[in-house]
């Protein structure tokens, strides 16, 4: 294939934020029904002892969705290009954010978080997708990096607008901030390697192609596992904050909430972004990166398991220290998206992020059986899954190509 022409610095400049403006609303409805869990349900009528578990379920709904959608967008992604996905999915999750707002039955919550999350399938993967296309290969790294880092803030501009606006106004915000930046998206342009593949003969967007031979298959299954520990921190640890915080039997546990525990979970993870992804440009590699902060993410998580009625400032604290050890999100992402050829990397890029969210249900289940079932308790079951979670990114790492720098105008 003979290259294609480059865009101009500012097209890229434009692509790249208008790309990361995406993720940061992506990321504020994403971490909003968390933020909100308490409230909401309350309102409508749900036992606060029935919370964590009402709340877990509807979460679990909200990732289905984006399982479902993963699919959808990257295949579309794929055959009709990166753009339809980008104006697709922020048009389909502006209207379930309104919606969510209206609520006023925890069925119509259900139905409505799951349409929010096929609409929120498409963004990140999508975005990415785009970014590492029309950058240079040299510093593809830093695109993505602004991307989640900017993208990420979504989390906090969620907690700081929770609390001071109601549930439902926050949904509408939400909403309303999506419709603003579809208006912005008229900017964007297409990707010059997606264009020169649209009119090809290649098999564009074919799941089964995933599927077979056996070798793909395993590099697309390693792309997800070893993005499984940050959902489990914030799926798991972060989500249930306030229930953590009365176990390890914190002095100020009714004052500590899931909103402030992700809103200092993604101040540090928004850090770690930025850090991992500037870092795998200076040491000129993704994969000592990624297991780097697999390690710092192990050794957070131990110390938030291992807490003891600390202060809310202490728990706070370490929960910004495990969102930086899993600020290796950007650098997850951008892996995927290098590891497969233009005719499959929307695909890819989009449903692998997505599996990982959509693990959670898995790891929601796994977690209340050896709480209850095995009768570990809520520490030790939380422990022994996050093992679990890290041995398997580890080995999954393990055999991975490394991308840094690495030609991406081909196809599968």
């Amino acid at each position: 294939m003979s290259a294609p022409s480059a865009p101009s610095s500012r097209a890229i400049a434009v692509t790249v934020m208008v790309a990361a403006l995406g993720y940061f609303v992506d990321i504020y409805d994403l971490l909003l029904f968390t933020i909100v869990r308490v409230k909401s349900l309350t309102d409508l009528g749900v036992p606060v002892a029935h919370s964590l578990d009402t709340g877990l379920e509807l979460q679990s709904i909200q990732m289905w969705g984006l399982l479902a959608g993963g699919l959808l967008w990257g295949v579309l992604g794929d055959k009709k290009g990166r753009l339809s996905v980008l104006f697709g999915s922020i048009l389909l999750y502006s209207v379930a954010n309104i919606a969510n707002a209206f609520v006023h039955s925890v069925d119509a919550y259900r139905f409505w978080r799951f349409v929010a999350g096929v609409g929120l399938a498409g963004e990140l993967g999508a975005a990415v997708t785009l970014v590492t296309e029309i950058m240079p290969a040299r510093s593809r790294g830093y695109g993505t990096a602004v991307v989640a880092g900017v993208g990420l803030f979504g989390a906090v501009a969620a907690a700081l607008i929770a609390r001071n606006f109601s549930w439902r106004t926050a949904y509408i915000i939400g909403g309303v901030l999506g419709f603003f930046l579809l208006a912005l998206r008229l900017r964007m342009f297409e990707s010059g390697i997606y264009d020169k593949v649209r009119e090809s003969d290649a098999r564009k967007g074919d799941v089964r192609m995933l599927l077979a031979p056996p070798a793909r298959l395993a590099k697309y299954l390693r792309c997800i596992f070893i993005g499984i520990p940050i959902w489990y921190v914030v799926g798991i640890l972060v989500a249930s904050a306030p229930e953590f915080a009365r176990t390890f039997h914190a002095p100020e546990a009714a004052t500590i909430t899931a909103g402030d525990a992700v809103l200092f979970t993604y101040m540090g993870l928004v850090a770690g972004d930025l850090t991992s992804g500037s870092l795998s440009q200076y040491v000129g590699s993704r994969r000592k990166v990624v297991a780097a902060f697999l390690a710092l993410t192990a050794a957070f998580v131990g110390a938030y398991l291992t807490l003891d009625a600390p202060s809310k400032t202490t728990f706070y604290a370490v929960c910004g220290a495990m969102g930086f050890g899993i600020g290796y999100w950007a650098v997850f992402v951008t892996v995927a998206a290098e590891q497969f050829g233009t005719n499959l990397r929307a695909t890819v890029a989009t449903s692998v992020p997505n599996f990982v969210r959509g693990s959670v249900p898995l790891l929601v289940w796994s977690f209340k059986h050896l709480r209850d079932n095995a009768g570990l308790g809520f520490v030790k079951a939380a422990l022994v899954l996050g093992l679990g979670c890290a041995t398997l990114a580890l080995a999954s790492l393990w055999g991975l190509e490394e991308t840094h720098g690495k030609e991406l105008d081909y196809v599968e």
